[in-house]
This record gives structure tokens, sequence and C-alpha cells, in this order.
């Protein structure tokens, strides 16, 4: 499973919402950066009003995240697999 490589850091994304924020037109931050304003947009839901530490932690909580529910979907087949397992011998 391949992730689409990200163009731009979460430096460069707060400093774009914070271009349009200091009054930039939102299309000219866009055609200035080459986005869409979907993107934007998109950017602005999730992270409006966050610093670059606070962006940072939520990546970092969002990849934990990620993982345990990695651990808890592997445990989940494997308790599946064990009651299969137990309703064969009796």
């Amino acid at each position: 499973m391949s992730m689409k490589a990200k163009r731009f850091t979460e430096e460069q994304i707060i400093a774009i919402l914070k271009e349009a924020e200091a009054g930039a037109k939102v299309m000219d931050v866009c055609r200035k950066h080459g986005m869409s304003d979907a993107t934007y947009y998109n950017w602005k839901a999730k992270y409006h009003g966050m610093e670059v530490n606070e962006l940072k932690r939520l990546k970092q909580l969002e990849d934990e995240n990620g993982k345990l529910k990695h651990i808890v979907a592997d445990q989940a087949l494997d308790i599946q697999a064990l009651k299969h397992v137990l309703s064969k011998k009796y």
C-alpha cells in the first residue's frame, strides 16, 4: 500500500494558511503555490488557527492512532482464528 508523497510540509501548510488569513485572496494564494482551492479549504478546516508545533503533535497522534488501530485489528483476527479452532475441537 503506497501513500501519495506530500508536496507541502507542515510548516508550509501553516505559512500558506497564514498568507490568506493576513488578507491575501485565497485564489491568489492557491495560484502562487500551485494548489487547488479545495486543498486550501481542506487544510483550513483541519488546521485553522494551529501553530507548527501543534500540527506536528497532531501528526504524531494520528500516526500513533493508526498503529494502535492496526494492533487492534491484528488481535481481533487472532481472536477470531482461535475461536474457529476451538469450535472445531468440540
